[in-house]
């Protein structure tokens, strides 16, 4: 029962329901745009204040023995006809399709909606359990049950750029001011969710390729010191169906912060920060250097010793490079080897080497491993989920590696010992020395065949 104020010079809104910003006196969207309001293909035919809807989220065990159900009265009565196009496939995890509330107002209307959703969890179950559609449920039981609505949609706050579904489509390619990436499917649902029982509840429109989002969506327009990062970030309906969720809104969130902290440093607003196109590569350059991914941006920092350094390594796999550690680029498709180094695992510990005509400086060294990208890593309790992740240290991730110098004087120095990591990006800070080559050793990886490193910078 504290009141606080709070004083800065640059704020972020990632509320999700944009409540700073309203508060603050920004304009903000909500709803639907018709097609005419983007030019975008995906949107109403009619404008209108229907949202997606939330949803609550249950899972459910084999108990190995009977477990029978009975309902609460007032759990909702389902019958076929409400599964038409839901159909409860699996029951260990359930289900994102219990969603109501797109009608209404999904931030007041929130508490009733909790009621109403948690009445159609009983009432699935109920379906599953005592429907006789599913004997092999008999001896699962639930075990939880989510008590917050998971919203999906309120306050859209409208920036310096708002997001359509054609700079998805494009990739976003030309934003100057790209400062994080986006890749979910434009997911639509309908508004009505569970109870627009005709429609399938949800349509996806896929996307070809990662597309960039540009900080001015991430700028407030009325609100000059009002950063904006999540859900509520500057998108159109439609390209919000892509942008809400939580991997697109953590990576807006790191952009932002950055942003803040450099608008700080120079004491620059958001606004000018984003128009400014010496300052926006700054920034760029500064989020590469921590590993945020930006679509064809290239690593150009001239601080970054690396680029001034030949590379030599021990041996290299067909396709893959040893300069290709100081392309610029850290992310390669499934399959490729055009931006990683990579080298056989075997009896002799494979080495990857830069080297300097002239002795340089060095008091950082940054590495950047492979973590599998390929590979689905999603916080879902789903059977068909789980069976594909590695919910441990990823297998193409380097474990145990050793960084050694070799000093002006031609003497070797040992800069560290690496044992058991996980991490795709690694910063090694020392006493600052001169050198006239640094030698990545990796002696282990956590088990691949292969060491793979996408990046190694040095400062």
């Amino acid at each position: 029962e504290t009141l606080y104020r709070i004083r800065a010079p640059y704020f972020a809104d990632c509320t999700g329901d944009a409540r700073l910003a309203i508060e603050a006196g920004a304009s903000v969207m909500w709803g639907r745009e018709d097609k005419s309001a983007f030019g975008e293909s995906l949107a109403a035919e009619d404008a209108s204040s229907h949202t997606q809807g939330s949803s609550i989220l249950f899972t459910s065990r084999d108990w190995r023995k009977p477990m029978p159900y009975i309902p609460p009265p007032w759990a909702r009565q389902i019958t076929e006809k409400n599964l038409e196009f839901r159909k409860p496939g699996s029951w260990e995890y359930g289900y994102w399709w219990i969603e109501l509330g797109g009608r209404g107002n999904t931030i007041k209307d929130n508490e009733q909606l909790r009621f109403e959703l948690l009445s159609v969890v009983l009432g699935v179950w109920n379906y599953i359990k005592n429907s006789g559609k599913y004997p092999e449920s008999e001896t699962w039981a639930i075990n939880w049950i989510g008590m917050v609505p998971g919203k999906r949609e309120s306050r859209r706050i409208i920036g310096e750029h708002i997001l359509t579904q054609n700079d998805l489509e494009n990739g976003g390619k030309d934003f100057r001011d790209a400062v994080c990436i986006g890749g979910w499917s434009m997911d639509d649902h309908p508004s009505g969710g569970f109870d627009d029982t005709g429609l399938r509840p949800a349509e996806q429109t896929s996307l070809d390729e990662v597309y960039n989002i540009p900080l001015r969506s991430l700028v407030c327009r009325d609100i000059e010191n009002l950063f904006m990062a999540g859900r509520n970030a500057s998108c159109s309906h439609v390209a919000f169906s892509s942008t809400r969720v939580m991997a697109t809104c953590a990576v807006m969130g790191q952009a932002v912060g950055t942003a803040a902290a450099l608008c700080v440093k120079d004491s620059m607003p958001p606004a000018r920060l984003a128009s400014n196109p010496e300052a926006v590569e700054k920034l760029r350059q500064i989020l590469l250097s921590q590993d945020q991914s930006i679509r064809d941006a290239v690593n150009r920092d001239q601080e970054d010793l690396a680029g001034k350094a030949s590379v030599s390594a021990s041996g290299s796999i067909a396709g893959s490079n040893p300069g290709n550690v100081r392309d610029g680029l850290v992310r390669d498709m499934e399959g490729e080897k055009s931006h990683r180094w990579q080298a056989k695992m075997g009896d002799t510990v494979p080495w990857i080497r830069l080297e300097w005509e002239q002795p340089v400086t060095a008091r950082d060294v940054r590495i950047t491993f492979d973590t599998g990208f390929h590979r689905e890593l999603t916080l879902s309790g789903s059977d068909s989920v789980t069976s594909h992740t590695i919910r441990a240290p990823q297998p193409e991730t380097v474990k145990d590696y050793r960084i050694s110098a070799t000093g002006k004087n031609g003497e070797t120095v040992a800069l560290g010992s690496i044992r058991n990591n996980y991490q795709r990006l690694r910063k090694h800070l020392f006493h600052p020395i001169e050198i006239k080559a640094l030698t990545l050793h990796i002696e282990a990886t956590n088990g691949s065949d292969k060491a793979s490193i996408y990046e190694v910078r040095v400062y």
